[in-house]
């Protein structure tokens, strides 16, 4: 069985990473998962959002029973030196809901999980009251299913939006599930030009940020330590 299970919200995010792994789909609770397998790693993508990371967090904890569970996928900036494709493995996730934090050894800097997209406004608040870096939506919901079988927990994140970046306006076409409407989403933009330059610049950091996290996570494998529960080391090797 697979020792590292990473949780992602969308299959592009780790578009890189999983091409040509096995897809294998599995029922869990009634819903049905797709998860990616690969020699000591599965890979499942739950969807957008905390609900949608725990139910695949639990699912791939009950199926696949790893030793180390690891959130990733894109994050918005929330410190100005940090730019579009840049990785980001932090030492402290924080729940945005209830300020419940889990520590990572090894990393630096401070993710907050957010429950909504963020505006750029709502970045620079963020920044201010937590003194992140960076900001998702599904970390601190992985982490909660890790600490409560537990599993060690690890996250690595790459940039997809910069602090100033503004956003278009996504959350209608999140669906329940946290799958995203792209046809939907698509159809609203294409009837107001005025937010095609936005899109074209969030599509292309998308596909900047997804190439940056596939290539560094081939070549940074975390691992549970042997000789601590609560340590986590990443070992990097470099091409």
């Amino acid at each position: 069985m697979p020792k590292i299970a990473i949780v992602a919200a969308l299959e592009r995010e780790v578009s890189g990473l999983i091409r040509n792994w096995t897809r294998v789909d599995k029922t869990y609770a009634g819903r049905t998962f797709i998860f990616f397998e690969h020699d000591e790693t599965v890979v499942v993508c739950g969807g957008i959002g905390a609900a949608a990371a725990r139910r695949a967090a639990q699912a791939v904890i009950a199926l696949y029973h790893p030793s180390l569970i690891h959130s990733v996928g894109f994050a918005g900036a929330l410190d100005p030196s940090l730019h579009v494709a840049d990785i980001f493995a932090p030492a402290l996730v924080i729940d945005a809901r209830d300020a419940s934090r889990w520590e990572i050894p090894g990393g630096n800097g401070t993710l907050i999980t957010f429950m909504e997209v963020a505006s750029a406004a709502q970045k620079a608040n963020l920044a201010h009251a937590y003194g992140a870096q960076a900001v998702d939506m599904e970390a601190a919901a992985v982490a909660t299913a890790a600490r409560a079988h537990g599993i060690k927990f690890a996250a690595t994140k790459v940039i997809s939006d910069e602090l100033n970046f503004e956003m278009p306006h996504m959350a209608r076409f999140i669906d329940p599930q946290g799958r995203f409407r792209t046809a939907r989403f698509a159809f609203f933009a294409t009837l107001r030009p005025w937010l095609w330059p936005r899109v074209a610049q969030l599509a292309g950091n998308s596909r900047k940020a997804a190439k940056a996290l596939g290539e560094h996570l081939r070549h940074c494998k975390p691992e549970p330590s042997e000789s601590s529960e609560a340590e986590v080391h990443l070992y990097r090797v470099r091409p």
